[in-house]
């Protein structure tokens, strides 16, 4: 999602954690409300409402809105749209979509991000596979968040398996950090080489949140100054979850997402 900068790598406590496990339980709800929700001929800005309300209603508040004068509760992205697509009252969901949503929800003074991607009717069978890649990556990327491996581990997991079956990684746009903040250090690129970057410890809290598309990798920003698109016109997928790192192994604490819609 946005990208923000920050200087300091944050430990949570485990007070903390509980208060966040709560957030991400919501943001995870909403994502799995969207999913349930997309339809042919919906609007965006109706799906939005939805995520609005179900975040609402758990008494949190949507991390995006406003967000560096984001106007809306989610970011959805339809076929080349990478990410940060605004709900729009005049833009339709078709029949062979393939529909990213990207939510969190701020809680208690903490936030929850997560993503996925979701088929809407009749997909072609290039955009199956290529759902399918990207939300088996993020799978990689979030085995490879142990305590003692760093954040390149996770990076060239996730490009490994992406590369491997013919798509490329986004590479303009990265994972991040997430807490009181919701973009903290460190970045969580979707690529690079095993060994480098921070080293993982307890604690840790990570957005990791593969974009993959299906051309090439090269992105640009619409005149909206943010829906994000391939300049290709390739379709693009997006999931994320929010991951803790403890000494037992990797925590999704954005769990109930699954994209298959």
């Amino acid at each position: 999602m946005f990208w923000g900068v920050y200087s300091v790598i944050i430990v949570k406590t485990a007070e903390e954690l509980e208060i966040m496990r709560e957030a991400c339980v919501i943001g995870a709800r909403a994502l799995r409300v969207a999913g349930e929700s997309v339809e042919s001929g919906m609007t965006t800005a109706y799906l939005d409402k939805i995520i609005y309300d179900c975040i609402t209603d758990y008494g949190a508040v949507p991390s995006f809105l406003n967000y560096g004068g984001f106007p809306a509760s989610a970011c959805i992205s339809i076929n080349e749209e990478v990410i940060h697509g605004i709900p729009s009252a005049k833009r339709t969901v078709q029949d062979g979509d393939i529909v990213s949503v990207d939510v969190g929800a701020f809680f208690k003074g903490f936030h929850s991000d997560n993503a996925a991607t979701f088929m809407v009717g009749e997909v072609s069978q290039e955009n199956e596979r290529l759902v399918a890649v990207t939300q088996e990556s993020l799978g990689f990327g979030v085995n490879a968040a142990v305590v003692g491996a760093t954040i390149g581990d996770i990076s060239s997991a996730i490009q490994k398996h992406v590369e491997v079956n013919g798509f490329s990684i986004v590479r303009d746009f990265v994972g991040h950090g997430v807490g009181r903040n919701l973009h903290e250090e460190p970045a969580v690129p979707n690529f690079g080489e095993a060994g480098s970057g921070e080293v993982l410890v307890s604690g840790m809290t990570l957005a990791i949140e593969p974009m993959v598309v299906r051309g090439r990798a090269y992105v640009k920003v619409r005149g909206d100054g943010w829906t994000v698109v391939t300049r290709d016109g390739s379709c693009s997928a997006h999931f994320e979850h929010t991951v803790l790192v403890t000494e037992g192994g990797p925590q999704i604490l954005t769990e109930s997402n699954d994209g298959k819609r």
